[in-house]
């Protein structure tokens, strides 16, 4: 049997395997940005961040919650040995994307320029949007492959495909932002308009993307091919009497997709509404586009991008946690199913807290290592926003678990309110305190911790839920400042004798060896748990030789 209990089981480990890839995919991503920012520059890079911001507003309504809803569609049937019906859930979602995917791609083509001038005031990042336009398409067929696998219990085709995709998108968009830059150069030339050469240079960087998702699909079909035999026994052995008719089973993933495209919505929205308020209050006060698109390209790149590395920690055992607390509800394990939520908060706070602190303490010669240009102000917008890996990583985490216990109508009301203070806030922090782009980060801040209030309210009332705080928050927090003062102070006596590069990176290292300790010492993690950890056994090895478990 293709999906065992063993695999649905042990969801941290599989959702640990999605994490150290997602990880990994966004290192990816941060590392191939470099060479893109330094040829195409900020605006170059505000250009692309704005086309990809009405993408992913396009993709969160057409697909972006397909995974997340096949998943758990396919994970209750499963629970109940209905793995006929599980296939029906794959081919009506299919259908489902290639329709919404299809619709979402040709209003991107037709619209991007109404979309690119009137959302983002940014005109010329339509350019970069119409090359994006195919891969909504793409993207939809593919998170369906990827829910069906979740659903099944297994991950890693998932991590794997998510890999292929990044390595190949970093490839691709690094030679064409090049050769579109130098074209772009010449459109500037011949129009007197020096912003073409960015705006070009960004196209290039999203076609990366769409050949990236169009690699992923390629090797998520493979293995779908090479594992589909064995599926099918399954489905040839099923005996259940009950049949989902086909009209069911859409009317099921629409009532499924509805809530989570909503929630997802108002979750991701928040980016377009802050550029959207930001490029018009700036350009009231003449601001020109070009110094807008600079600005955003610092904040994007420089600020969101580092910021999101840590936080695909939360995202992957969110897809992991999702249907597996699907299946203990649907079969009554609710004792279980805290348990599992307990674990991978905990987990999730092991890894935000030094995360959040590092990038705090480390910020400026973590950008100095990577980017050109303007270095203070994304140092200080680390500084002010390190707390938004913990905030996010929480509420993250937290929507998976009210749609993993079928509550899919609270995240998206938890999440309304929350943009609706959010935008208040932003606003008077652009437009009346004239914040900038710290302004925008102080309403990110808020904004993500009331979602986390009012998720682990509502966790509480539906579930029986009350977080463990000590062992959770509590002993990663200490371990985490006692690595900051560790790295603080090592990176200015390393500095004295090396390199800015080479004292940040000794830094980072030292860094984890003391938090790693220091959580040990104070009692935040018992063996059992390491060992539950991805690579738990080696670091539980560890751990036992130098005597920090008793």
């Amino acid at each position: 049997m293709y999906n065992n209990e063993g695999k649905r089981s042990n969801f941290i480990v599989q959702g640990g395997i999605l994490a150290i890839t997602g990880v990994i995919s966004r290192i990816i991503g941060l590392v191939y940005r470099i060479p893109l920012q330094k040829k195409i520059g900020d605006s170059g890079m505000g250009y692309y961040s704005a086309a990809f911001q009405i993408y992913s507003i396009m993709l969160i309504i057409s697909s972006y919650s397909l995974p997340t809803a096949v998943s758990k569609l396919v994970a209750m049937r499963i629970a109940k040995g209905q793995y006929r019906n599980a296939r029906k859930i794959l081919h009506g979602a299919m259908l489902f994307a290639l329709i919404t995917g299809g619709a979402a791609c040709l209003i991107v083509l037709a619209g991007a320029d109404v979309m690119a001038s009137n959302i983002m005031n940014l005109p010329k990042s339509a350019i970069a949007l119409r090359i994006l336009a195919p891969t909504l398409l793409i993207v939809a067929v593919m998170g369906v492959i990827r829910g069906y696998f979740q659903g099944l219990g297994t991950m890693m085709p998932t991590a794997f495909s998510q890999l292929f995709e990044q390595v190949v998108n970093a490839v691709i968009s690094v030679i064409a932002a090049i050769y579109l830059f130098e074209y772009g150069t010449m459109v500037s030339a011949l129009l007197k308009d020096s912003a073409y050469s960015a705006a070009y240079g960004a196209a290039g960087g999203t076609l990366g993307t769409c050949a990236g998702a169009l690699a992923g699909l390629i090797m998520l079909t493979i293995m779908f091919i090479f594992h589909n035999r064995e599926m099918k026994k399954d489905v040839f052995n099923d005996n259940t009497a009950k049949s989902d008719s086909f009209p069911k089973i859409i009317r099921i993933l629409i009532i499924t997709i509805l809530p989570v495209i909503l929630s997802s919505t108002i979750y991701n929205i928040s980016d377009v509404l802050d550029q959207g308020v930001f490029g018009s209050v700036m350009a009231k006060r003449g601001m020109g586009e070009h110094d807008i698109a600079s600005y955003w390209g610092i904040f994007s790149t420089k600020y969101k991008v580092i910021i999101n590395v840590p936080v695909a920690l939360a995202n992957a055992l969110c897809s992991s946690i999702m249907p597996s607390l699907t299946s203990c509800v649907e079969q009554g394990k609710f004792k279980l199913a805290r348990h599992k939520v307990r674990l991978g908060m905990r987990f999730v706070m092991i890894i935000a807290f030094p995360c959040a602190m590092g990038l705090s303490v480390l910020g400026k010669p973590i950008l100095s290592m990577l980017f050109t240009g303007e270095i203070e102000i994304p140092a200080m917008l680390l500084r002010i926003g390190s707390a938004t890996v913990i905030l996010y990583s929480m509420s993250t985490l937290s929507n998976g678990v009210l749609q993993g216990i079928n509550k899919l109508n609270i995240p998206v009301r938890n999440a309304a309110i929350a943009l609706a203070i959010h935008i208040g806030i932003l606003y008077v922090c652009i437009g009346v305190l004239d914040l900038k782009l710290y302004g925008v980060v102080i309403a990110l801040i808020v904004f993500a911790l009331i979602i986390c209030v009012l998720n682990w309210i509502s966790i509480g009332r539906y579930l029986s839920y009350r977080q463990e705080i000590r062992k959770t928050f509590i002993i990663p927090f200490a371990a985490s400042a006692i690595m900051g003062l560790v790295i603080f102070i090592s990176y200015i006596l390393i500095g004295k004798a090396a390199s800015d590069a080479v004292s940040t990176i000794v830094s980072i290292f030292i860094g984890a060896c003391v938090y790693f300790v220091a959580l040990l010492l104070l009692k935040g993690v018992n063996e059992a748990e390491i060992r539950s950890f991805p690579g738990g056994d080696i670091l539980a090895g560890i751990a036992l030789t130098l005597k920090l478990l008793r």
